[in-house]
C-alpha cells in the first residue's frame, strides 16, 4: 500500500573534518598540482601531464598485408588512452631481432623517451624463439620502457616474422 503522508527529506550533512584532516587533504591536493611542501609557493596552475606514448612495431614478409594488425594496435592503444608516437614496420621476413632496423629504431625511441613502450600484436612479430623474445624485452626494459604484446593469448593468423 502506498502512503500519502509527506516524506521527511534529510538534507546533506556538512563535512566534519578535523584540522589535521583538512591539512592532509590540502597537502594531497598541492602534491597533485606539482607542489612539494617547503619548496616555495603553491603554483597557480597545475602542471600538464602528457598522455602515455607507445611505438607500434609490426613485422612481416614483404608481400603480406599487415593493415589488420596495424588497425588493431591503433584501436588497442586508443582504448587505453595511449598516444601513438610512431608506427614502425619491418618487411624483412625471418631475420633475427638484432638484424631488424625497425625494431632497433622502436627500442631507441623508448630510450630517447619519445615513447614509454613498444606495442606489438603478437609475440611472433618480435621472435618465435623464446630466448630472442626475452632478450628484446630485456633491452626495452634496460632503456626505461616495456614491451607490450596485445594479443599474447590469441591465435596468430599470419606468417611469423
Amino acid at each position: 500500500m502506498v502512503s500519502t503522508e509527506p516524506v521527511l527529506k534529510q538534507g546533506p550533512t556538512p563535512a566534519r573534518r578535523t584540522a589535521g584532516e583538512k591539512k592532509r587533504r590540502q597537502a594531497l591536493a598541492d602534491h597533485a598540482a606539482g607542489h612539494v611542501p617547503g619548496e616555495g609557493p603553491v603554483p597557480d596552475h597545475a602542471s600538464k601531464v602528457g598522455r602515455f606514448r607507445v611505438v607500434i612495431y609490426l613485422c612481416a614478409a614483404a608481400n603480406s598485408d599487415i593493415s589488420g594488425p596495424r588497425k588493431e594496435c591503433t584501436e588497442y592503444a586508443a582504448a587505453f588512452g595511449w598516444e601513438i608516437a610512431e608506427v614502425v614496420e619491418d618487411r624483412v621476413g625471418l631475420l633475427p631481432p638484432e638484424g631488424r632496423e625497425g625494431l632497433t629504431r622502436a627500442v631507441e625511441m623508448v630510450g630517447k623517451r619519445e615513447a614509454g613502450a613498444v606495442l606489438t600484436p603478437w609475440r611472433s612479430m618480435i621472435s618465435t624463439i623464446p630466448q630472442e623474445y626475452d632478450e628484446v624485452a630485456r633491452n626495452v626494459e634496460k632503456v626505461g620502457g616495456f614491451l607490450h604484446v596485445m594479443g599474447s593469448d590469441r591465435v596468430r593468423p599470419h606468417t611469423p616474422c
